[in-house]
């Protein structure tokens, strides 16, 4: 029955965070806690569920056209190496201070995106110009979230989705798709980092592995039908809710 509640659990984190371009796991692995063997066994379970539920949904961002290469090229290597340094610092360094520090800048990227406001369409007859990116942004952000991520026990988009729409300057629905993208790569080297410590349980990997695909799925295909501004509103919310899950951890 608890392996059975987990699964529902995963699915509806896994539509929820396909919608707005996060795993969330954040949210997830307090339940993934309860059922796991163990601290460690269930960071490592949560990780690797990520990046299943991120695998599914990048693959219809991909298909619907959603994802800067150029970006995850410059964004996905420093949050690899960072994801792996920080798993293999995990029980060093003081984990609620990093949580609580984590949830505050939740809050206050959900507030800054609750301002974000559409640039203005270019006018009649003038060619659309594509955003300019800020690539050290996307670097330096990379490595800082991904390390944080692997200390904790988690992807982190909810961090990294913000840092692409504030700092690197990415339009909503390519900062979705990018972000899930590297949360791929993320989760399995933050998986493989936490080996030394616990192997993840098989069992609870299965299960959430298998409700996070068609989760996944449903709330990917349904990004396209928000407008840019609903999106971000969307991902506004998420982020609250994420940052309540963080501080939920932190009391338990």
């Amino acid at each position: 029955m608890e392996l059975a509640l987990f699964g529902v659990w995963c699915f509806i984190v896994a539509a929820a965070g396909g919608l707005v371009g996060l795993v969330l796991g954040n949210i997830r692995l307090p339940a993934t806690l309860l059922v796991a063997s163990g601290a460690a066994a269930g960071a490592g379970a949560n990780l690797a569920i990520s990046a299943i539920a991120a695998f599914t949904a990048a693959a219809v961002h991909i298909r619907a056209g959603r994802i800067n290469w150029r970006l995850f090229g410059w964004m996905a290597l420093p949050s690899v190496l960072g994801a792996v340094a920080g798993g293999y610092l995990a029980g060093e360094l003081p984990e609620d201070v990093l949580l609580v520090f984590i949830a505050l800048v939740l809050f206050h990227a959900a507030y800054e995106l609750s301002k974000w406001q559409p640039k203005a369409p270019a006018a009649p007859g003038e060619p659309d110009v594509e955003p300019e990116l800020d690539v050290r942004a996307a670097v330096i952000s990379g490595g800082v979230i991904g390390l944080l991520g692997g200390i904790v026990g988690l992807i982190l988009g909810s961090l990294r989705m913000p840092a692409l729409l504030k700092f690197v300057g990415e339009t909503p629905r390519r900062a979705v798709g990018t972000n899930v993208a590297v949360g791929v790569l993320v989760g399995v080297a933050g998986a493989l980092a936490h080996l030394p410590n616990a192997a993840p349980d098989l069992d609870l990997i299965l299960v959430g592995g298998a409700a996070s695909v068609p989760g996944a799925l449903l709330g990917s295909r349904l990004t396209g039908r928000l407008s840019e501004i609903q999106l971000v509103r969307a991902i506004a919310v998420v982020l609250v809710v994420a940052a309540v899950g963080v501080l939920v951890q932190v009391v338990g």
